[in-house]
């Protein structure tokens, strides 16, 4: 059998990692600025974290939830209180494209309502109803398209956005903290603002997918906390388990439970729960917010001094490098010659920077250097 061919793939096979740095299957050390799209929050094999999944596993790794599982609920405890959303509920799952999936039935659960309004730019998850809410028609396979009514706005526009909340049939807005794929867009804190208020307004519940920005990575807990916004809902992934397939939504207590309006086999499992309560413990004893705020904006500072870069967009360490040409060569030219792993965006001049939280300034001037070689 052979495997379905999904993405083109570098000829490089990692073999192991520790921190931000990974090695190929020949000894070669490789830098690691992106995470496997920002998956790696507090570095590969980190010593805490791998030895909560060992004593888990251990014990009992898995079992469905017709039965308590009790770490279940002290992940949503810490989750509360270090994300300021204690008041919140959890429903945990494996994915972000399931956690906006829920996130989207829940809003239309309780506002009896289906159109949607999302972003231009956007990027919500491979799922139908994710695609859906997705802004690139190409991903979608026609049983997924026009399930339900979107319409599409710019960021940071509010005269559209008051166009397309007119009228009572919205059940949800949903918008990206800072949007990944898309290219690092972010909405401003004012149209954030005006997001919550308009939302109130019209009875549409308010959604802001952290899957990429949050737990920690701009320097807050979830990137809307620069506005000083409460969203309805918030969704979760990527970072959350810091490699294993965990993810979540967090839900406003305006929004009641019933049993069978949600449902997962596999979420929330005793491993599951292991792997992000560690990465809690990591966040909050390493201090690694601090730590991004700080090393984040000296690292886009010195993005920003660098000629050829025309723009850095984004927050902490979630940033994109742009240029005034296609940077498809000094990513190839990084990966190969100085062994230093970056993304890519819809942007094809823009390099996507998202390193373990917990990377030093010492590898971020290391890739600077590397950067202006490159780019000489």
């Amino acid at each position: 059998m052979q495997l379905f061919d999904v993405y083109p793939l570098f000829d490089i096979t990692p073999v192991r990692a520790e921190g931000a740095y990974v090695y190929d299957a020949e000894g070669t050390r490789y830098l690691d600025l992106y995470g496997g799209h920002a998956v790696i929050s507090i570095g590969h094999s980190h010593p805490h974290y791998v030895q909560a999944i060992h004593d888990q596993i251990g014990r009992i790794g898995f079992y469905s939830n017709s039965v308590k599982v009790p770490q279940q609920m002290e992940l949503a405890t810490r989750l509360g209180r270090m994300s300021g959303y204690d008041d919140y509920q959890l429903f945990l799952c494996n994915s972000g494209a399931e956690a906006n999936e829920n996130a989207i039935k829940l809003a239309s659960f309780h506002t009896g309502r289906k159109r949607v309004v999302a972003f231009r730019g956007s990027f919500h998850g491979r799922t139908a109803a994710a695609l859906n809410m997705t802004d690139d028609p190409k991903l979608s396979a026609p049983v997924n398209m026009d399930n339900f009514p979107v319409t599409y706005v710019a960021l940071n526009d509010p005269e559209a956005l008051s166009a397309a909340l007119s009228g009572d049939d919205v059940c949800a807005v949903i918008v990206e903290g800072i949007q990944g794929v898309g290219g690092l867009g972010s909405p401003s804190d004012d149209f954030l603002r005006l997001l919550e208020s308009e939302c109130k307004a019209s009875g549409a519940l308010l959604i802001l997918d952290e899957i990429q920005s949050g737990h920690g990575r701009t320097g807050k807990f979830f990137a809307h906390q620069q506005a000083g916004i409460r969203p309805d809902i918030i969704t979760i992934a990527k970072g959350m388990g810091n490699g294993f397939p965990v993810a979540g939504v967090i839900i406003s207590p305006a929004v009641r439970p019933k049993h069978g309006m949600l449902g997962t086999t596999f979420g929330g499992s005793h491993l599951a729960c292991a792997a992000a309560i560690a990465v809690l413990d990591v966040l909050e004893s390493e201090q690694l917010m601090a730590h991004v705020a700080e090393v984040g904006a000296r690292f886009k500072a010195a993005l920003e001094a660098i000629p050829q870069v025309v723009a850095v967009k984004g927050r902490g360490l979630m940033l994109g490098a742009e240029f005034a040409f296609p940077a498809k060569e000094v990513r190839t030219r990084l990966l190969m010659e100085h062994h230093i792993f970056t993304g890519a965006s819809s942007n094809p001049n823009q390099i996507r920077i998202l390193p373990p939280l917990n990377i030093s300034w010492q590898q971020l001037e290391h890739f600077i250097h590397a950067l202006e070689t490159v780019l000489r």
